[in-house]
């Protein structure tokens, strides 16, 4: 059964919430993880893509949007395309992706902005409902 980790953080930006979504992944992939982050458009998965080329000059994570050529340890999707990943999903999108329970994990990073917090609220209880273990850390 998949494994479900709220990271609550005390910032209120997007901006906070895709760094510490970088810095997630990198960790992740150090630890052998295959990673799929979920996005809403390609718009924001080109940005994630290019913010995990910057966010830290010293760290390599080796990724990808997801079917642009040979699978990559990190993907990115912003459709109900999933590839072969079964590690870890990182959701960054607004809602919880079909696919999620045949990941070994699924991380919800959560920001303190109303829109945000009320959907992360609704995902906690669908998960909770349905007997996902569910781990709330607050950062």
């Amino acid at each position: 059964m998949t494994q479900v980790d709220f990271y609550i953080l005390p910032e209120t930006t997007s901006d906070a919430r895709w760094l510490f979504a970088c810095r997630l992944a990198d960790k992740a992939h150090r630890m052998g993880m295959r990673v799929l982050v979920a996005m809403d458009t390609e718009a924001e998965a080109r940005q994630f893509d290019e913010l995990l080329w910057t966010f830290k000059p010293e760290s390599f994570i080796p990724h990808q949007l997801i079917n642009s050529g040979k699978p990559s340890p990190v993907e990115i999707t912003y459709n109900a395309e999933a590839g072969d990943h079964q590690g870890l999903l990182l959701n960054l999108s607004k809602t919880t992706p079909t696919y999620f329970s045949r990941f070994a994990r699924l991380a919800e990073v959560v920001i303190q902005e109303p829109a945000m917090l009320a959907a992360s609220r609704e995902r906690f209880s669908f998960y909770k409902s349905r007997g996902y273990p569910i781990e709330t850390r607050k950062l």
